[in-house]
């Protein structure tokens, strides 16, 4: 599959679906064949638009040879308190029911017969993991899931799940899709390690830091914050109940000093500060693909660009002693 995986999560909130499919058109002229989506998308999760990115990329991929694309989705486990999912009313127990259910739902709004990935998006710890996997091993042997991965997992969860996998035979997880970026190192602690020991791909989410590293969120000279009309962090941080915490812990003082220092960086690198935050997360060994969103077009340009560059010691060592000083600040 491609180095870049296209993820979806802005469409039919932040971007309607005339800038979604333009956006798709790109990423597809440009070799991607990985699209990330989930039954809970778009973003911030509201019950008047859940599964509405879904729907869009269906539409998109009529008329495409369906083969040609690797689509995975998501179903929603319990969230971890930032926000109640609007999806099965907030019932979002790994269970088997639940799990054929959110799989043949998210089948009919991608208008297809078969998701190449299925991920839970947060873990259920509360359930027994053979459980959980006995859901995932029916829709695999019925055909309606190829392979299966997870989201938002520890290290922990990980381990425990394929200890499971081992024991009962069912599927394995093959990928897990966390929060990496030169802001959010924090899978490097444990994580990391099982990847390498188990054979599990990382696919990153969220590389330019939520957009932080592009630079936009920084205030200039004077300091402080600027908040971009549209962007990720200004609508989140408008919801105090649900946002304000997120939005807290990925634009604060030591995540926009990353940022500007990076900039230089890149610029002495002779490539954008977006190019070089994604770039980085394709130069560790345990990244199968790197998960990249968008909510226009020219957004994409110097994402895009990084499946084409390599990284030379002396950047990828200046990135190490930037974020080592400036010790990324999250939490959970």
């Amino acid at each position: 599959m491609s180095e870049i995986c296209m993820g979806t999560m802005t469409f039919g909130s932040m971007a309607d679906e005339k800038v979604s499919r333009a956006i798709l058109d790109r990423a597809l002229d440009a070799g991607v064949d990985f699209y990330d989506t989930a039954e809970i998308y778009p973003v911030p999760p509201d019950a008047k638009w859940v599964g509405r990115s879904e729907e869009i990329l269906g539409s998109w991929m009529k008329g495409r040879s369906r083969d040609s694309l690797i689509i995975a989705s998501k179903i929603a486990g319990p969230s971890g308190g930032w926000f109640v999912t609007p999806c099965r009313d907030g019932k979002t127990s790994l269970d088997r029911h639940a799990i054929e259910h959110a799989v043949e739902d998210s089948l009919r709004r991608l208008g297809t017969d078969y998701i190449d990935l299925y991920q839970t998006h947060w873990p259920d710890h509360e359930l027994p993991f053979d459980e959980v996997l006995e859901g995932l091993d029916r829709v695999v042997e019925a055909g309606k899931v190829r392979y299966v991965g997870c989201s938002n997992e520890n290290a922990w969860g990980l381990m425990k799940s394929l200890a499971a996998s081992e024991m009962s035979g069912g599927p394995r997880m093959q990928t897990i899709q966390n929060n990496f970026s030169l802001v959010n190192r924090r899978f490097e602690d444990e994580l990391a390690l099982v990847c390498r020991r188990e054979g599990v791909s990382l696919l990153p989410y969220s590389p330019n830091g939520g957009g932080v590293l592009s630079g936009k969120y920084d205030g200039g000279k004077d300091g402080g914050v600027n908040w971009p009309k549209g962007a990720r962090f200004s609508l989140y941080r408008e919801d105090a109940k649900r946002g304000a915490a997120m939005t807290a812990r990925f634009v604060n003082e030591k995540t926009l000093e990353t940022s500007r220092r990076l900039a230089a960086v890149a610029q002495e690198a002779g490539m954008a500060p977006l190019t070089l935050a994604t770039a980085w997360t394709l130069a560790k060994d345990f990244t199968g693909s790197t998960i990249i969103g968008a909510t226009t077009v020219e957004q994409l340009d110097d994402t895009l660009a990084a499946a084409d560059v390599t990284l030379s010691f002396d950047v990828l060592a200046e990135c190490n002693r930037i974020t080592s000083e400036l010790r990324y600040p999250m939490e959970g």
